[in-house]
């Protein structure tokens, strides 16, 4: 079955899952680079949430070359 270190990873990104799905994170259709980052961010942080983390991730704006 599992190990003990996988199951501490998938408990570790459930608990960063909950932590996006409770600051609404999965709620907007519209998903840009710096909110989709955030949101991987916040679930590899995992349980670390709850103890003062708070991931934001900003993303350049890309011009299109010409």
């Amino acid at each position: 079955m599992f190990k003990i270190p996988t199951f501490l990873f998938i408990i570790w990104f459930a608990i960063g899952a909950l932590a996006a799905w409770q600051r609404d994170y999965f709620k907007s259709d519209n998903v840009t680079c710096a909110k989709g980052t955030t949101i991987a961010a916040t679930i590899a942080a995992g349980p670390l949430n709850y103890f003062g983390v708070n991931p934001k991730v900003k993303c350049p704006n890309i011009q299109p070359s010409k």
